[in-house]
């Protein structure tokens, strides 16, 4: 019988424990260049040891960029290596220019000064590249554009409604809300809300206000004096446009056919969204974080350096704190603090050299696409990369995640090199899905108005290019291009005909 007295037992056992600093070196590795940014930014607010380097300090100088010959690529810094060795005090002094000792530039908008020299490595030809759209203004809002002009054309109460009515107009100019509930909140009746909505439709942009496309379309050809008995039974039968049946609409609005096709010009010239020239937000160009070029003797794979600030930790500035008088809460803080800001800049030198060891797998990978083009894309896999360069497939998921990569072929996702394998149709080596969809797009875009491809000649046709897949596959990869079936086809081409 077992005894119920207390006791103490000893007992030895492993686990793996996530320290925080390995939590924030794992954060990092799925963050953009403009992400980490925003978060350096907040460590400087936390942290008084840490500040961005200036321009007084002197940089190292700065060798090439990394370049792939074929060899394998240096052996990166791994988190797992940070944790083996994770005393950060002890370390060496990790106050350096990280950026200036592995890059000879922040990027190609850098490789030329200011004063027209060659400008590598910050030297004095060289200079921050200029932000265009710093210079741009702010632009207004929908409703910033509707408020003023609701105070030139309203007063007193009805200006009251006014700005109710445009609180509840979307981004592309439709009224979203219900007149009928407006008129209880406010407690007017409803016919002096549909008043001065009458009203706000006639504001610029013309459209805005309506409650339905017809309705949008509607206000369009008033404005335009093009709304006779015959265009208005044309947009009250906009299904029938949409789905290309000329006779029944050339029936139901008793015109011929020049008519009718000059009715469906004029309102192929009218704005179905007339809020979006408005933004309601500013867009944000995509800002590359990796940049490959050609080079004589392989491929050059550099961080955008641009986005990224040159953090340094101020020993100065602390060895000032140690030598002042401290109790021991405080000298635990500056401990603290110290030790933060020599794991942070040991973590981004750790995400540089992991984007650029899974880059330049990338590119060793799909060296073919970046001299030929997408259709040499081949299949890829994140486990594939992952074997190659000795890390974990979660790793090479964070690094692709939210990256972008440029190239003399253009601006692609990381993610984008990462594809499905399609079997080939002579039994050869598999190809890539996106070879796949570029073909498809490229016979489509080629067909012939009077001879529309269906899906089964589309399978044909991808066949003898070497593709064999199934005829749903084909429709699969065709709607998720947004491209119609062969009667849409058919139906759009014939109004653009008409």
């Amino acid at each position: 019988m077992a005894s119920l007295a207390p006791r103490l037992d000893l007992r030895q056992s492993q686990s793996l424990v996530m320290t925080p600093q390995l939590q924030q070196a794992i954060k990092l590795l799925a963050l953009s260049n403009l992400e980490i940014e925003a978060f350096i930014a907040e460590e400087l607010d936390k942290n008084p040891l840490l500040e961005t380097g200036g321009e007084e300090r002197a940089p190292a100088e700065a060798p090439e960029a990394e370049e792939w010959d074929g060899d394998e690529p240096p052996e990166p810094v791994t988190a797992d290596r940070l944790v083996e060795h994770g005393d950060a005090v002890a370390d060496a002094p990790l106050d350096v220019d990280l950026i200036a000792e592995t890059f000879h530039h922040d990027g190609p908008t850098e490789s030329y000064g200011l004063d027209g020299s060659l400008g590598l490595g910050g030297g004095e030809g060289s200079g921050e590249a200029i932000d265009f759209d710093s210079f741009a203004d702010a632009a207004d809002t929908l409703e910033d554009h509707l408020l003023a002009q609701a105070g030139e054309s309203f007063s007193g109460r009805d200006h009251l409604i006014a700005t109710q009515i445009i609180g509840q107009i979307d981004e592309t100019g439709y009224l979203t809300g219900d007149l009928a509930e407006i008129a209880s909140r406010l407690g007017v009746p409803l016919a002096e809300i549909e008043r001065v909505l009458a009203g706000i439709q006639r504001f610029d942009p013309t459209g805005v206000g309506a409650r339905s496309l017809a309705e949008c379309l509607a206000l369009q050809a008033k404005e335009a004096d093009r709304y006779d008995p015959c265009m208005q039974r044309l947009i009250a039968n906009l299904d029938l446009v949409a789905a290309g049946k000329l006779q029944n609409l050339k029936r139901i609005c008793q015109v011929d056919d020049e008519d009718l096709a000059d009715m469906i010009r004029e309102l192929r010239n009218y704005d179905p969204k007339p809020g979006l020239r408005f933004g309601a937000v500013r867009v944000e160009t995509v800002v590359p974080d990796i940049f490959v070029a050609k080079r004589p003797l392989g491929w050059a794979i550099e961080l955008n350096n641009a986005t990224l600030p040159k953090l340094l930790v101020n020993r100065s500035y602390y060895a000032e704190l140690v030598s002042g008088p401290q109790n021991k809460a405080s000298k635990a803080w500056l401990n603290d603090c110290l030790n933060s800001a020599n794991w942070l800049i040991k973590a981004l030198d750790q995400r540089q050299r992991t984007i650029v060891k899974v880059a330049t797998e990338i590119v060793k990978q799909q060296e073919f696409f970046f001299l030929k083009g997408v259709g040499h894309l081949k299949p890829l896999t994140l486990r594939q990369v992952a074997e190659a360069i000795g890390m974990h497939e979660s790793t090479v998921s964070r690094v692709t995640s939210n990256k972008y990569l440029s190239c003399a072929r253009g601006l692609f996702e990381l993610k984008y090199f990462f594809t499905s394998a399609i079997q080939a149709a002579d039994g050869g080596e598999a190809v890539s899905a996106e070879a796949v969809k570029s073909a498809l797009k490229a016979l489509i875009a080629a067909e012939d108005p009077n001879a529309i491809l269906s899906d089964d000649t589309l399978v044909d046709l991808l066949r003898d290019k070497g593709f064999d897949i199934a005829r749903r596959t084909v429709a699969k990869y065709r709607e998720a291009m947004g491209i119609g079936s062969s009667v849409q086809r058919r139906r759009q081409k014939a109004l653009r005909a008409a």
